[in-house]
C-alpha cells in the first residue's frame, strides 16, 4: 500500500496520561522534585538536555524491574488506539518521538502497532540504573529530524505530516509539519502552533486532518 502520509507524536502527556519519569521519580521517593523540574522544561523555561540529565541522575539506584511497575500506572490517552487504528487504515504510518524512555515507551508502541519509536535509554548496570542516560538524548532538535528522516524514508512531503505535542521540546516538530497541534499543551506551545486541542481526547486529531481537507476541497 502507497503511503499517504505520517503522524508523529509525542509520549508523555500526549500518546499517554502520564509523565513516565515522574512516575519513576515516585518510585525514587523524589517525586515532587522531579516532577517540577519536568514541568518547567515542558514551559520552555529549562533547557531539555540540562533538565534530563539532572532527572535521571535522581533514579540512580533504581532496579530496572522498575519498569515493570510503571507501566501498570500508564494509561493511554483516549482516542489513541482509535486514533492509531484509524490512520493505519487510511494509509499513514505512525510515529512516537520521545524525551522518555525506550524501557516503558516500545513496549506501548508495540501494544499500538506503532510504526517508528525514538526515545532515550537509560544506563543500568547488574540490573540498577547509573543515573545516565545511554547514548544521545532526544532533544526538540531530534525530534525534528526524526520527522525529516522518516518523511524521506516514505518518500513524503513535510506537508503530508502531521505532528502532535504538549512541549516546549515538541514545538520544532510541530511547526515543521504540514499539520503541527499543540496537545492540551503549555502555554508557550499553544502559543506557537498552528493548531490545537485542549481536550483529553487523541480521536480529536483526526477532526483537525479532516476539517482542514475539507477546507482545501471547498476553496
Amino acid at each position: 500500500m502507497t503511503v499517504k502520509g505520517l503522524v508523529v507524536m509525542d509520549v508523555d502527556s500526549t500518546l499517554i496520561l502520564e509523565e513516565g519519569i515522574d512516575l519513576l521519580g515516585e518510585e525514587a521517593g523524589v517525586g515532587e522534585e522531579v516532577a517540577t523540574i519536568t514541568e518547567r522544561a515542558m514551559r520552555g523555561e529549562l533547557d531539555f538536555r540540562e533538565a534530563l540529565a539532572e532527572r535521571v541522575a535522581l533514579l540512580k539506584g533504581l532496579p530496572v524491574s522498575v519498569f515493570e511497575r510503571i507501566l501498570k500506572r500508564i494509561h493511554f490517552t483516549p482516542g489513541a488506539r482509535e486514533l492509531v487504528a484509524t490512520l493505519h487504515q487510511r494509509g499513514y504510518k505512525v510515529a512516537v518521538v520521545s524525551g522518555g524512555f525506550h524501557e516503558t515507551v516500545d513496549v506501548l508502541a508495540k501494544e499500538l502497532g506503532i510504526d517508528y519509536v525514538k526515545a532515550n535509554r537509560l544506563e543500568a548496570e547488574n540490573g540498577i540504573l547509573t543515573g545516565r542516560v545511554l547514548g544521545e538524548i532526544v532533544t526538540k532538535e531530534t525530534k525534528k529530524a526524526c520527522l525529516e528522516k522518516w518523511v524521506l524514508e516514505n518518500g513524503l512531503r513535510l506537508a503530508d505530516t502531521v505532528a502532535v505535542g504538549d512541549g516546549a521540546n515538541d514545538l520544532p516538530m510541530i511547526q515543521a509539519a504540514g499539520i503541527g497541534i499543540a496537545f492540551c499543551a503549555k502555554p508557550i506551545v499553544r502559543e506557537q502552533a498552528p493548531y490545537q486541542i485542549n481536550e483529553k481526547n487523541l480521536i480529536k486529531v483526526l477532526d483537525v486532518m479532516d476539517g482542514l481537507m475539507n477546507n482545501k476541497k471547498t476553496d
